[in-house]
């Protein structure tokens, strides 16, 4: 046979220091011809002891840490299988040459990861983290269609309601005007009665532009100040405070231009004069 080169018989002799067989040590200062001299396993005869060293002592009948039974028992039968060639390839090595560089290659690729875990990749990682990740459901919807449809559906409604209503009730209008006659007294609309309560006690400017110019101010500002998005009452204090004070406010000025005003805009009592009001 031709003769070995010196650099696999090295590396030869380290691979049997790191199993911890016999001739690990020193192996290099042997002859190379004394090494060919002894005869050959064949690759069959060194798996024939391989395969009888696996028994079914010690077999994993349980499962341990989430992991199934079966897979435990198939790791640990590939790890004796494993360890069991390692072995018998050296052994098998140490009559010849050949089976010496054979040996000298890097071992199996092992079936466990580190530590000796055999667990499969989903069974360590978590499902929530493969799993995708959606918003959390709102109590909303669209303007469109959900409220547009709506209100459009309550106008229409309300069109044929009052179309109805004004062909069936005859209006509660009075005679024709005389420009030689004024009434006594003279009140505007329901709606503007307010405004005319006001003109009695202040000035003109002051009741015309100064008091409902800082109403319509205050009810502007009324978002910005309380902007809690809040539907209960107790949650918004103030801006229920300040509309219910503008509401009563205005309701009271047209009670009392309504009802209270008699001849010359005089305040009267509706039950000593009568009712001064007419729609």
């Amino acid at each position: 046979m031709a003769d070995v080169p010196e650099h696999l018989l090295k590396r030869s002799a380290e691979r049997r220091k790191q199993l911890g067989l016999p001739g690990g040590e020193g192996a290099d200062d042997a002859p190379a011809a004394e090494t060919t001299d002894a005869p050959v396993d064949t690759p069959a005869e060194a798996a024939a002891p391989i395969a009888a060293s696996v028994s079914d002592e010690g077999a994993i009948t349980e499962d341990k840490g989430g992991v199934p039974a079966h897979l435990l028992e198939r790791a640990r039968k590939r790890k004796a299988a494993l360890a069991g060639g390692d072995a018998g390839a050296a052994a098998a090595g140490g009559g010849g040459v050949a089976t010496a560089t054979k040996a000298a290659p890097i071992a199996a690729p092992s079936g466990t990861g580190p530590g000796g875990h055999t667990q499969r990749l989903l069974t360590v990682v978590k499902s929530g983290s493969i799993q995708q990740t959606r918003a959390e459901a709102q109590d909303k919807v669209h303007t469109w269609p959900h409220l547009l449809v709506v209100e459009f559906a309550a106008a229409l409604a309300m069109t044929a309601v009052l179309l109805v209503f004004s062909a069936i009730v005859r209006a509660p209008l009075l005679g024709l005007a005389d420009v030689n006659q004024t009434p006594n007294p003279s009140k505007a609309p329901w709606y503007f009665l307010g405004l005319q309560e006001l003109l009695t006690m202040f000035h003109p400017m002051v009741a015309g532009v100064t008091i409902p110019g800082m109403g319509m101010f205050l009810l502007i500002i009324a978002p910005y100040v309380d902007s809690n998005p809040s539907n209960k009452p107790n949650d918004r204090k103030f801006a229920i405070s300040l509309f219910t004070i503008f509401l009563m406010f205005w309701a009271v000025l047209v009670i009392i231009g309504s009802f209270f005003r008699g001849a010359g805009f005089n305040f009267v009592f509706p039950w000593n004069d009568g009712i001064f009001f007419e729609l």
